[in-house]
């Protein structure tokens, strides 16, 4: 998929690797770029910055992503991309189980890491079915192949999030559907700031949001389901799938190289 003369519609827009994508599809000659993010000043003032439609939403109100794909279509006709990329961050806590995290936390990931996938999907799939085609690109992370270290949560919704990228290609590739899934590790944006390189998940570096960017761009021209920024996890998803125990492993002794398993 060329991103040029194409409706794309980013959430957590406003900031990190949502900003650098609509930025970079404008560049790429978009027709239209909307981003959403649920600061209403803030995506405001961004989608003034970079050239971007904008709206204030929360992606765990489904009547909200409803409404916004309807304005989008009404104003801009057919969306050709949607990019479900909200994300939040969060971790275990004392005393560092995996089940230490509340309930709350839990609820929120499962909503904002999951659900608003489901969400957008739900209000874009019948237009594209329609016309028999569409582009879904979710954004997970590398920590949906594999596991985050000292968060639970989001390792679990993240694992859901590729799950259902997983599900809308087998179900709807066939409708002319594409869905790509973007996994990358330790990026520098607000998510990360604070911690030691990234903590755990900057083992491998930590790219900037704009590098992530690119990476988009060239799976979106092959359309690959997988995207991965760091060629690293290519290399740990085949480990874990050769030997599920020696992964295990690894990734127990990789926690205790973290005094505080975050990396904080």
């Amino acid at each position: 998929m060329k991103v040029a003369g194409k409706v794309c519609v980013v959430t957590g827009g406003a900031s990190g690797i949502g900003k650098a994508l609509a930025t970079r599809f404008i560049a790429e000659g978009a027709k239209a770029v909307v981003i959403a993010d649920l600061n209403a000043d803030t995506v405001s003032a961004v989608g003034a910055e970079i050239g971007a439609q904008a709206h204030a939403l929360d992606v765990r109100d489904e009547s909200a992503i409803a409404a916004l794909v309807a304005s989008v279509q009404a104003e801009h006709g057919q969306i050709d991309l949607f990019c479900s990329n909200a994300g939040i961050n969060g971790v275990d806590g004392e005393p560092w189980w995996a089940t230490g995290a509340d309930n709350a936390l839990w609820q929120r990931m499962w909503e904002i890491h999951l659900m608003s996938h489901v969400y957008a999907a739900r209000a874009c799939l019948p237009a594209m079915i329609a016309k028999g085609e569409g582009y879904f690109l979710n954004t997970a992370s590398a920590a949906g192949l594999l596991a985050q270290i000292g968060s639970a949560p989001y390792s679990v919704t993240k694992h859901a999030a590729v799950s259902f990228a997983e599900s809308l290609a087998i179900t709807h590739g066939d409708d002319g559907i594409k869905v790509s899934c973007l996994c990358p590790q330790a990026v520098d944006t607000a998510m990360t700031a604070g911690t030691d390189g990234g903590g755990v998940a900057g083992v491998d570096g930590m790219l900037s949001a704009e590098a992530v960017a690119e990476a988009v761009i060239q799976g979106l021209d092959v359309e690959s389901f997988l995207i991965l920024p760091h060629p690293e996890v290519e290399e740990y998803r085949q480990n874990k799938a050769r030997s599920y125990e020696r992964w295990l492993g690894g990734m127990r002794k990789l926690r205790r190289l973290f005094t505080d398993p975050v990396g904080k």
